[in-house]
């Protein structure tokens, strides 16, 4: 057997050698192998760690190819700051933003940094990232979203996306070729733009634990370079982040700005969800807090459908963020604005409002340290916040914050608390919990003034003579008059008040007072809400005694809502809706208003929440009041704990829930059937 088969090879190689071939047939079998080598060479890809482009973006920026190809098409056709680019190499205006499609998000990893470096996904070049599914009814990706740098007039079309057990390999879980949708393309200092590109693919039942994304194969038009945005992950919103990131030719290399869409497989019970019942439909959660940040403020709306918003910590500096959530096609892309810096500029802001010049306006902690029992508390800054007013190289311009008073304690006030309200001529206008006078609270006015502000309390509250104390809610009447109402009359509870502008001052009126609040599990002072035609909606809770046979006897708190209009020069107030009856629990328990709010049909609708003490039951709903003593229950969240309720230009309602089910809170919209 080892002679046949020596023999056998030994015959190959002596019938093939050279000295058994003439010259012509040496030259046609030489021939064709050159051919065949040398077509090998130009056509086959580059292996790893052979590749013939930089593994980083700013590597392949200093290459004459590319170099020149960057700064001429840069200068022949940069786009403007948000320009979108197009297949047919124009740009359209595009509204800027940081991140897209919020409706549900399995793991964000920070956000976009787009000037610092990226690294290659196609050529023959590998990025992995990890990124964590948490849920433990499983997770689904529906998609993802992800930052790329790519040359001026590129469209990036596809992408090879792997889900996987480890970088580059163990288990796949996906592994597809996945369309991408090129959006908010915004030029860097190094000529490319810097791009949003999305993509939907699925991936079902992800347990708990931690996974690779890996790209690849990136196909652009015309066979560029693609590159892979590098951040830190300072930022990032998601457990687990920021992402471990890998290349094939380099190793550990900085997290990836990236987005997983997705979340819970689960969406109803007996799944841990916000929500523990199907919702009406036109129900949906556009976007979930994460557990470092708490919602504790409103939203605005602007007439393109905008929410802006605010948390009172969490941002990169630990001291509050700004944000906005702007709605495309597919969903909701969730913008930081402006992250807080603490101290003299304002740190843990409330509610924001929208200015004429639709900049945003609102109140915060911090400025000057001359206020509280010791002298050296904070005493509260008004802000405004607008775009920035440089050229924005790329996506990632926040807006600027100009502080525009600095409150400094008693007689002015200090404590800035609740929303900010405008009035015709420009004049901003609100409250102060602490500080005036007699050192019991403000409502203040701040006046534009040669390019500045203006401030003048208008009026100081005493306690004193049936004058309240604390302000804690305030509107700006049809008749040009202040409304609000206290926390405090003295000791006794508080009042309704109007502030009735006279020449250079203002004449306080009290419309009415309220008896003392006594309940000692959860007692709300009356909120002036809104006003409708001339009447004014108050929410307002009292509390009575339930007795159970035979001697169980416990405290029960009960919603109100109210009007208050005039009549005849008198003041006048109607039950709009009482929740006495609806608890319907053993144990003490409450159930109370949040906020209202009104369409143009006049529909009334209204956030409430509600629990049982004893039994550590909580719940919350949004309700339709069509008339008085009837209540539709819209939307059953897993919480009591809702911030305001918002009615859009469209007709839907917008509003923030805080904890919730043990999620720090959501914002939501609902189109009313």
């Amino acid at each position: 057997m080892y002679s046949e088969a020596s023999n056998h090879r030994a015959h190959i190689r002596s019938s093939w050698g050279p000295a058994n071939l003439s010259a012509p047939s040496l030259l046609m079998l030489v021939v064709p192998i050159v051919v065949l080598l040398v077509f090998t060479i130009i056509t086959a890809p580059p292996a790893y760690g052979q590749q013939s482009v930089p593994a980083t973006a700013r590597q392949a920026a200093t290459m004459p190819q590319y170099a020149a190809k960057l700064r001429r098409q840069s200068q022949s056709a940069s786009p403007q700051s948000g320009a979108r680019a197009s297949s047919s190499g124009r740009y359209h205006a595009s509204a800027r933003s940081r991140w897209p499609l919020d409706d549900s998000t399995l793991y964000e990893n920070g956000p976009i940094n787009g000037t610092t470096d990226a690294w290659s996904i196609n050529q023959g070049f590998v990025v992995a990232d990890t990124f964590t599914a948490t849920a433990a009814s499983g997770s689904t990706i529906s998609g993802l979203s992800f930052a790329a740098w790519t040359f001026p007039f590129d469209v990036l079309q596809s992408v090879e996306v792997t889900i996987t057990s480890d970088p580059f390999g163990g288990t796949t879980y996906f592994d597809g070729v996945v369309n991408l949708t090129q959006s908010n393309c915004s030029g860097n200092q190094y000529g490319y733009n810097v791009c949003i590109e999305t993509g939907t693919f699925t991936v079902n039942n992800l347990n708990p634990g931690t996974y690779w994304v890996n790209l690849q194969n990136a196909v652009v038009n015309d066979g560029d370079p693609v590159f892979w945005d590098e951040n830190s992950g300072v930022g990032c919103q998601s457990q687990g982040c920021p992402s471990q990131a890998d290349q094939t030719s380099t190793g550990t290399i900085p997290s990836e700005a990236f987005t997983v869409l997705g979340g819970n497989s689960c969406q109803y019970p007996p799944c841990q969800e916000c929500v523990y019942d199907k919702p009406q439909d036109g129900f949906k959660i556009i976007h979930n807090f994460n557990s470092n940040e708490d919602p504790d403020a409103g939203l605005a709306i602007d007439q393109a459908g905008n929410l802006y918003g605010a948390t009172s910590d969490a941002g990169s500096n630990g001291r509050g963020l700004a944000y906005k959530l702007a709605q495309l096609a597919q969903g909701w892309i969730f913008t930081p604005l402006y992250n807080f810096l603490g101290d003299g500029a304002g740190q843990n802001p409330g509610s924001e409002i929208l200015g004429p010049e639709k900049a945003l306006y609102g109140s915060a902690n911090g400025g000057l340290q001359n206020c509280g029992s010791s002298g050296t508390d904070y005493c509260g800054v008004v802000y405004r916040l607008r775009p920035s007013p440089f050229a924005c190289l790329t996506s990632l311009c926040t807006w600027t914050e100009e502080v525009i008073y600095r409150f400094a304690g008693a007689p002015d006030g200090s404590g800035p608390n609740g929303g900010l309200v405008f009035d015709q001529a420009g004049n901003l206008y609100g409250t102060t919990s602490g500080g005036g006078a007699y050192g019991l609270g403000t409502v203040y006015e701040l006046t534009p003034s040669n390019g500045g502000w203006r401030e003048k309390v208008i009026h100081s509250f005493s306690g004193q003579n049936g004058d309240g104390a604390q302000p804690v809610s305030l509107l700006l009447g049809q008749d040009g008059n202040l409304y609000g109402t206290t926390n405090r009359n003295g000791s006794q509870g508080g009042v309704y008040f109007q502030l009735v502008p006279s020449g250079d001052h203002w004449v306080e009126q009290i419309i009415a007072s309220y008896g003392p609040c006594n309940d000692v599990i959860v007692c709300t002072t009356p909120l002036l809400i809104l006003e409708n035609a001339g009447s004014f909606y108050v929410i307002a809770s009292y509390s009575e005694q339930t007795c159970n046979p035979p001697n169980y006897c416990h405290p029960d708190t009960y919603g109100i809502i109210l009007t208050l209009k005039q009549v005849g020069g008198e003041w006048q107030f109607d039950t709009f809706y009482d929740t006495h009856g609806d608890l319907g629990f053993d144990f003490a328990g409450y159930d109370i208003f949040q906020d209202l709010s009104i369409d143009s049909a006049g529909s009334v609708y209204a956030t409430e929440g509600g629990g049982a003490i004893l039994q550590l039951r909580y719940w919350g709903d949004v309700a339709k009041l069509p008339q008085p003593n009837r209540l539709q229950s819209l939307v059953d969240f897993q919480g009591d704990d809702f911030h305001n309720l918002e009615m859009g230009a469209n007709g839907n309602l917008y509003g923030i829930t805080g904890r919730c089910n043990g999620a720090p809170g959501t914002v939501w919209q609902l189109a009313p059937q």
